[in-house]
């Protein structure tokens, strides 16, 4: 049965379909020694190549879901040429696994590495409203009208941001829960209230939580994985 290249990269764990798109419109990715177009279809005959290196399907992946504690100064990219602190390089695994998202690379905290492409779009699509946590601490004293303010949206990069949970935790520090990912979103938002941001560290995505030192990580247990996939039970994936 035909598969769209992006799908059919995703579930053999090489990279998300996200990533794979961008492998295609960099010209990275060849079938049957052409490069394609986003959205060709291939099937189990076709020689599939990705910069030079065939790609073929060999028994089933174990899936691996990781939680990891990033350490500042370390970069969410599978390209390792371009970045030599990046995230890939620094954990080391025996086998291929990609980040889900990002946390940019002087924030720290919480982050998901799997090789199951299907996976990201689920966590990762606004519209699914899937929590993340973050505990932040600012350059000056906060008040209620910047909780305020940052609770009901803040306008940057040509949106408003979603409500949001958004609590104080000290005199320059606070929680705050988002249901959406834009870029750099906590800096930009905060930016914009005249404040900056002088720690920013995930501490819960969905249902697991930050237990590790930093640098450090482990597999998600039975149980995070079980209620993880109810609570992607009726997430949606960007159209195949």
């Amino acid at each position: 049965m035909a598969t769209r290249i992006n799908k059919y990269l995703s579930e053999l764990g090489y990279c998300s379909r996200r990533r794979a798109d961008r492998l295609i419109e960099e010209g990275k990715v060849t079938i049957n020694g052409k490069v394609p177009e986003i959205g060709t279809k291939v099937d189990d005959c076709d020689l599939v190549e990705v910069e030079g290196k065939r790609i073929e399907k060999s028994t089933k992946q174990k899936k691996i879901y990781l939680a990891f504690n990033k350490p500042v100064g370390i970069v969410c990219t599978t390209n390792r040429e371009v970045e030599p602190d990046n995230i890939i390089d620094f954990i080391k695994y025996p086998k291929r696994i990609f980040p889900i998202g990002r946390l940019d690379k002087w924030s720290e905290g919480l982050i998901f590495l799997t090789n199951d492409g299907d996976i990201v779009n689920k966590i990762l699509r606004a519209r699914n409203n899937h929590e993340k946590e973050y505990i932040v601490s600012v350059n000056r004293p906060i008040n209620r009208e910047f909780i305020q303010s940052m609770s009901n949206g803040i306008e940057i990069l040509e949106t408003i941001t979603k409500n949001c949970f958004v609590k104080q935790m000290g005199a320059k520090k606070f929680k705050i829960i988002l249901t959406e990912g834009l870029n750099r979103q906590i800096r930009r938002m905060c930016e914009s209230l005249g404040y900056r941001v002088q720690s920013l560290k995930r501490v819960r995505i969905m249902n697991i939580k930050l237990d590790l030192p930093v640098g450090k990580y482990r597999e998600f247990t039975k149980k995070e994985l079980l209620e993880l996939d109810k609570l992607l039970e009726n997430s949606s994936k960007i159209s195949d």
